[in-house]
């Protein structure tokens, strides 16, 4: 038996006693401490101040980043309460900043829903902080009371601005409240500022821009006309170097990207100041929380679902008079406020929160939400089974087709609700989960069952997207087996009209896209056939802008190219099976040639968008014309191609200046009037050719193509036609793609 286990006895034990067991262990309290337990920090000081907005008492919440790497959060609530609590003997500020499991959110009647439930959060936050300051105006004064470390004393600033090195002096024999100031009658409010603790963080400044900015706006959304604010005033280098950093939140990248927005008659106001104080305020809820996120165009309005349910829990409450714990059972009321729209595109985007408190992990909230959606939509389906056109022989809905081009805000108040630990990432009240559905249940079915027209040709559309996802999935596990190639002693159900090549290696493979048999005559003797492949299209293809899904599968030409390509479509489309590196789209230099190309670039964007996101979709650019030079003197007779009218005027202008002589121009009306052999070194030769690389660039830009499309191509025509009008005027001739 080894020494140290003989020798181990009680003397080897430890008590942490009040904030050390924080500072010993931060990651049980804040989940870590990079950045993301940094900002959990802030999040449990503006959770504070939102609970006091959720029960109706203060409108505006100010966050500032100062300076010096500290932050400040001011609210205009009731106040930290300030008289002594009988039993410990401290004052409220004291009892709350520095007691663990202390507060007003145990039920007794101060928060009826509330994002802090523990009673540690502004403890922890105190206990790593090298320094605290907190203000509480109330009664008419303003008192304060300072920490260092967890610990009450008092700073000795010198008149200077605070600071964490200043001397400090503990509060020995008794500790109290300060009063430093007055204020009006009626003036009530919380203000805190603190350092975070170097000895805790690795980097106690570097709070993250984009994270601070996402937060304040989603609770703008989730506390309607909640006006809150946010200041850095970091220096603008580092404030610069904090927004080019990664974000600690996932979530923050979408929801900050967009600023200096309005939504709605006056519903949402986003914007920053000249003084670069960026303000939050919204009015129109969890609605305009919906519409803010989603970024495709609508199948459905947003709709708002709401309703409550109770249920009953049994509880550990505080007997007065005995001074213990005992279980009492209680009632308890569920507040459901749901809303959500599907778009045209195949990404769910599913936000949930609990009393304004995110849960990214989702819990039984978010459980309750998807299962009433699918089953509602499951059961419509099934009523219209034959308007839809779908049989036995379907596959069964299932949840992820209905969820597809979701984007839903899930909120539930619930009177002290069950989380898993303090970061508070899953909702675990049971109850809950069948409250949520039986309300969404009831709300969805009956705007789906409506008998008003605008209802109904919504959810026959949506009800249509619903189908052609499930038949997209099945045909994307049909087509798997073609995304290998197939050896001359298997057989192949390719489109037989695609010209394969033999080599099996996708990174320098080429599929060509042709318009027409024609030009797919030319194009087979002027390929490499090695790793050229050739697929020809009879015309215009499907606008699949303005189709649904199902028609899209059912186009003979859309589904070739899909099958061909190999790799699925929408939502299941994975680039990793797609049997080419390059799709390039080989259509004839006139304005039909250029509009087969948009819709050939709408039916990529809308099914096969990673393929152009990266890098892997192109446009050839073939000749107009053909100029024969003769030969003169030791110059031998050359070929001339040019792509543009203006091309041609110059290179005509420049070889009469020479004094060359050439015959009449040759224009090319399309790719079938060209030789092979002029087609090969113009057009498909890697050595001579020209492509353009179709590209997506940056969010902004994708969001850019996203109204672009929906303006050329979408549904509405008469968007379209004002485009087409104001812009008759300005047309430039250098912009024709012809």
């Amino acid at each position: 038996m080894s020494e140290s286990s003989t020798s181990y006895s009680a003397r080897h034990l430890s008590v942490l006693e009040g904030l050390e067991a924080v500072r010993k262990r931060p990651g049980m309290y804040i989940g870590s401490t990079d950045q993301r337990g940094l900002m959990h920090c802030v999040w449990e000081i503006v959770d504070n101040a939102v609970d006091e907005a959720l029960e109706g008492h203060g409108t505006s919440i100010d966050v500032v980043v100062h300076a010096d790497g500290s932050v400040e959060v001011r609210d205009t609530g009731r106040g930290v309460p300030v008289d002594v609590e009988p039993a410990s003997g401290l004052t409220g500020v004291e009892l709350v900043y520095t007691k663990l499991h202390a507060g007003g959110k145990f039920g007794g009647g101060s928060y009826g829903a509330a994002g802090g439930l523990h009673g540690v959060g502004a403890s922890v936050v105190n206990a790593l902080s090298v320094r605290m300051d907190v203000e509480v105006d109330r009664g008419g004064s303003t008192y304060a009371m300072s920490f260092h470390r967890g610990v009450p004393g008092v700073f000795d600033d010198g008149g200077k601005a605070p600071t964490p090195d200043a001397p400090f002096t503990e509060f020995t024999e008794a500790s109290g409240l300060r009063v430093v100031g007055k204020v009006r009658r009626g003036v009530s409010g919380t203000r805190v500022r603190y350092w975070a603790d170097p000895q805790i963080f690795p980097r106690p400044t570097e709070y993250d821009a984009s994270a601070l900015r996402a937060r304040l706006r989603q609770t703008s959304f989730l506390v309607p006309g909640l006006t809150l604010t946010l200041a850095d005033e970091r220096p603008a280098e580092e404030a610069a170097r904090a927004e080019r950093r990664p974000s600690s939140d996932p979530e923050a990248t979408q929801l900050a990207g967009v600023r200096n927005v309005t939504v709605g008659a006056g519903d949402l106001f986003d914007t920053s100041g000249d003084d670069g104080v960026e303000t939050f305020l919204a009015k129109g809820g969890t609605c305009d929380f919906v519409d803010f996120l989603a970024t495709d165009a609508s199948v459905t309005d947003t709709f708002h679902l709401t309703g409550q349910g109770t249920y009953s829990e049994t509880v550990q409450q505080l007997d007065k008079r005995s001074g213990h714990l005992r279980p009492v059972e209680v009632e308890r009321t569920c507040q459901v406020d749901v809303a959500l729209r599907w778009g045209i595109g195949y990404d769910t985007l599913e936000r949930s929160f609990v009393n304004i408190i995110a849960t990214p992990m989702g819990g039984t909230h978010l459980t309750g939400f998807e299962q009433a959606v699918t089953k509602v939509l499951r059961k419509q389906i099934e009523t219209n089974a034959r308007a839809l056109k779908v049989t036995a022989r379907d596959a069964r809905i299932e949840k992820d087709d209905i969820l597809a081009g979701l984007t839903a805000v899930v909120t539930v108040r619930v009177p002290e609700p069950q989380f898993e630990g303090q970061t508070k990432e899953v909702l675990g009240t049971a109850p809950v989960r069948q409250i949520v559905a039986k309300v969404v249940e009831t709300e969805l079915a009956a705007l789906l069952t409506s008998s008003k027209r605008d209802l109904k040709t919504q959810s026959r559309a949506l009800q249509e997207k619903i189908v052609g996802e499930m038949r997209a999935r099945v045909s994307a596990r049909m087509h798997k087996e073609l995304t290998r190639r197939k050896t001359a002693l298997e057989t192949s159900t390719l489109p037989a009209k695609l010209a394969d090549c033999r080599s099996d290696d996708v990174t320098s493979s080429e599929l060509f896209i042709v318009e027409g048999d024609s030009a797919l005559g030319t194009a087979k003797n002027a390929r490499n056939s090695e790793f050229q492949a050739l697929l020809p299209i009879r015309g215009k293809i499907l606008n699949v802008q303005k189709a649904s899904q199902a028609d899209m599968l059912r186009n003979v030409e859309c589904s070739a190219i899909i099958q061909v390509v190999g790799a699925g479509s929408g939502r299941t489309f994975d680039l990793d099976a797609a049997r080419y590196g390059k799709v390039i789209l080989m259509t004839d230099a006139d304005v039909d040639g250029a509009h087969i190309r948009t819709l050939l670039l709408t039916l990529f964007f809308r099914y096969m968008r990673p393929m152009i996101e990266a890098g892997r979709v192109y446009a050839a650019v073939p000749p107009l014309h053909r100029i024969e030079v003769s030969a003169q003197g030791r110059r031998k007779k050359e070929i001339v191609y040019t792509y543009s009218d203006d091309e041609l005027v110059r290179t005509l202008r420049t070889l009469e200046k020479q004094g060359r002589s050439f015959k009449e121009p040759q224009r090319y009306k399309g790719l079938g009037e060209m030789d092979a052999h002029q087609l090969a070194e113009t057009t498909m030769e890697p050595e001579h050719r020209t492509l353009r690389r179709i590209t997506l660039g940056d969010e902004a830009e994708l969001l850019a193509a996203e109204a672009v499309f929906e303006l050329l191509m979408g549904q509405s025509v008469e968007p379209r036609r004002d485009f087409i009008i104001e812009g008759a005027h300005d047309i430039d001739r250098e912009r024709i793609d012809a």
